[in-house]
């Protein structure tokens, strides 16, 4: 999937992935897409819930082959 932006969030622990993802999606214009990659196995539910509450859409989610999550956010 094509995306604008990318923040590499491995390693780090919640709440930190949706910080990091919350201040580059400022940075961005409407309609840009967000790459978020994330170890924290929390980030999954934490990722849902930050889409809900900000507006932001999440197009996709999964996780990478090397065991990483992969979040896609559209800046809304």
């Amino acid at each position: 999937m094509d995306f604008d932006k990318e923040v590499d969030a491995r390693g780090l622990n919640c709440p930190l992935p949706i910080l990091r993802a919350k201040k580059a999606l400022n940075d961005m214009t409407s309609g840009e897409v967000l790459r978020v990659l994330a170890t924290d196995p929390g980030s999954v539910k934490d990722f849902q819930a930050f889409a809900r509450q900000t507006g932001n859409e999440l197009v996709k989610q999964g996780e990478t082959t090397d065991k990483a999550y992969e979040f896609f956010l559209k800046r809304k």
